[in-house]
């Protein structure tokens, strides 16, 4: 066969959230406390929560820089490729690449979405949600075909958190994203076939 007519699955890639995600897809009561991308005087952009901010977590977007450029630049939106955070560009890059769909995970939020788990539930649940439409029905809903949605849970309450798999799994997203480290959180996965806890030692975020 020649490497040519492969078609590639990517399900390790990242997004890097475009400013105006949120816009939409938040009642109108939240629309004032969502995070939002700021810019620096110094060229950075960062998300900014409430008393957090999140610089841009630059490793996720350095495509189309040689690895010996890899670090902890760039920092602003101006300094990376477009495809990192527009869904357009993303699909001509993965075209180019031979890269028939793509799974992509989130950035700022994290992979369990911790950064959502306020002390008002209500709120944390409509950040949730609203990240997950905007994943679901903007960046992958675009170009159907060439994303594998992929959800974020509502890490701080198991019947929540099932509810929204549910809410999601009839929007067509049947994957979803957990802590790389659930140890670390306090979780203990265990096997159905021997009940032996992984301890977090496993890698693969489908078990865990």
């Amino acid at each position: 066969m020649n490497k040519d007519d492969l078609i590639l699955i990517s399900v390790d890639d990242h997004v890097i959230e475009p400013p105006d995600m949120f816009a939409g897809h938040l009642p109108k009561k939240y629309e004032a406390d969502a995070p939002r991308l700021v810019h620096l005087d110094d060229g950075t952009d960062v998300w900014k929560f409430r008393n957090i901010t999140i610089p841009n977590s630059a490793l996720n977007a350095v495509a189309g820089r040689p690895k010996e450029e890899y670090g902890l630049e760039p920092q602003g939106l101006d300094e990376i490729r477009p495809g990192c955070y527009d869904v357009h560009e993303r699909v001509k890059d993965m075209s180019a690449g031979g890269i028939l769909a793509s799974m992509n995970f989130p950035s700022f939020p994290g992979f369990a979405a911790r950064l959502f788990a306020t002390d008002d539930p209500a709120f944390s649940l409509a950040l949730v949600r609203a990240y997950n439409d905007w994943h679901i029905d903007e960046w992958c809903g675009a170009y159907p075909g060439r994303f594998i949605p992929m959800a974020l849970p509502a890490i701080w309450d198991p019947q929540a958190c099932a509810d929204e798999v549910r809410r999601v799994a009839a929007k067509g997203c049947y994957s979803l994203t957990f802590s790389e480290n659930p140890a670390a959180m306090g979780y203990r996965a265990s096997t159905p076939s021997t009940g032996t806890r992984c301890g977090g030692r496993c890698r693969t975020r489908a078990r865990c």
